[in-house]
Order: C-alpha cells, then sequence, then structure tokens
C-alpha cells in the first residue's frame, strides 16, 4: 500500500497524457518534419518552445499565422496531424514505465484519476484504448475542450470540476514546465515526470514542480524527490 507524503491528503490524480503517462513525445518532432517538407514550409526558430503547452487548436491557428500561404482549414490540418500520428500511437508509444501499477493502486486507494491533455480527442481516445486503459479514467478531457491552452488552468480545473474533487486535494502529473504551470496555477501539487523530449529543461522543471520522479516506481519505492 502506498502512503507517502506525495498522496497525503490526495483525492484524485490528474495526468498529462503525452511525456507524462506515455512515451511519445518523440512522435511529434517528425510529423512536423514531414509536414513542414511536403507544404515546403522553414520550421521556425524556438517552434517548439513557441508551442509548450497550446492546444491542438491553437497550435493549428499558430502555424496558420506563421505560414498565411498553407491554403489549409485548421479541421484539415488536425485531421492530417491525427492520421500521421495514428499509426505511431496506436503501435509505438508504451506507457511510461510503472505507470500501469501506479494507476492500478490509485484505483485500489478509491481515489480519481483523470487526463488533462493537450493532445486532440480522436488521437487521446484511440491511444487509450489500445493500451486498454480507457476503463480507469473518471475524466478526460482536452485543452480544446476547456478552451485554453497550458499555462492556463482551464483543463485542469475542468477535469477536476468533472470528478467533484477539489483543486488543493489533486496531484499533477507533468513533464515540461508549461504543463506544470498549467497545475500550480489551478491550484494543485504537480510531480514532474522525467522525459528524454524535455530532459534539456530538468532545472526548470525542477524550480516549478513539488515533486520529480524518474519513474512511477518512484512512488511506490518512496524513492521520489521533494523539491
Amino acid at each position: 500500500m502506498l502512503k507517502t507524503s506525495m498522496l497525503e491528503d490526495i483525492e484524485a490524480v490528474i495526468f498529462d497524457m503525452d511525456g507524462t503517462l506515455i512515451d511519445s513525445m518523440w512522435i511529434w518532432p517528425s510529423i512536423d518534419e514531414d509536414f513542414f517538407k511536403k507544404y515546403e514550409l522553414v520550421e521556425p526558430e524556438n517552434f517548439h518552445e513557441d508551442i509548450e503547452g497550446m492546444s491542438y487548436t491553437e497550435v493549428v491557428q499558430f502555424f496558420l499565422d506563421v505560414f498565411p500561404t498553407l491554403k489549409r482549414t485548421p479541421e484539415q490540418i488536425m485531421d492530417e496531424w491525427t492520421d500521421m500520428a495514428r499509426d505511431r500511437y496506436m503501435n509505438e508509444a508504451p506507457l511510461k514505465d510503472g505507470a500501469y501499477d501506479f494507476i492500478l493502486e490509485m484505483r485500489r486507494q478509491g481515489k480519481k484519476i483523470g487526463i488533462a491533455t493537450s493532445n486532440g480527442r480522436t488521437l487521446v481516445e484511440d491511444t487509450l484504448k489500445a493500451l486498454g486503459i480507457e476503463q480507469y479514467f473518471d475524466a478526460v478531457r482536452t485543452s480544446c475542450e476547456a478552451g485554453k491552452g497550458k499555462p492556463a488552468p482551464d483543463v485542469y480545473l475542468l477535469v477536476a470540476d468533472e470528478m467533484g474533487v477539489a483543486p488543493g486535494r489533486c496531484l499533477v502529473f507533468e513533464d515540461v514546465p508549461m504543463g506544470i504551470l498549467a497545475g500550480k496555477n489551478a491550484g494543485m501539487k504537480v510531480c514532474a515526470v522525467d522525459d528524454e523530449f524535455s530532459r534539456v529543461q530538468e532545472e526548470k522543471k525542477r524550480s516549478l514542480a513539488d515533486f520529480y520522479i524518474y519513474s512511477y516506481n518512484d512512488i511506490k519505492n518512496e524513492t521520489y524527490e521533494v523539491l
């Protein structure tokens, strides 16, 4: 049984999805590269930093603002990205180390479990089904549905409200600074999760979060870091 200070007085855990719950952040740079090549576009400087935390809808609008010659509707772009990513999500994006056992333990303890993600609804639903874990979540919401991307707290507050849990009783798991800020802005405790894609931002992640883990097994083993 898990009895640690990280979970003290916590009634719900809320996961970001990409890079936090599943190992999937590596997928997007290759999709971006293919998309830029297809439409003969030049990737903007600091591109990934600029879009960090944005909702799917906001990223599409960013593309249309930066590339006004891109004669595609927002819906066409979102559908194209989803089609490009689907196979890799279905077959090459596993759960992060220890995540499945942690989810089961949270269910056993009677805690609510949610997802607050910047990804699109279709990819989220398909991925959770492919991993066989969709039944464990009490609420799954996207930043598009919340109306604002991270670091705005809206998607985390939406998930907490849907689960009927006060923000101060929620523990967020996030892998990037903008996501960590979103959880903190929602009035929640936040545990930063190590991920190769955001490892260059580790110092910033540590400065913002309450806890840090390299694996969800760190929680069971009580080897997580209190920041």
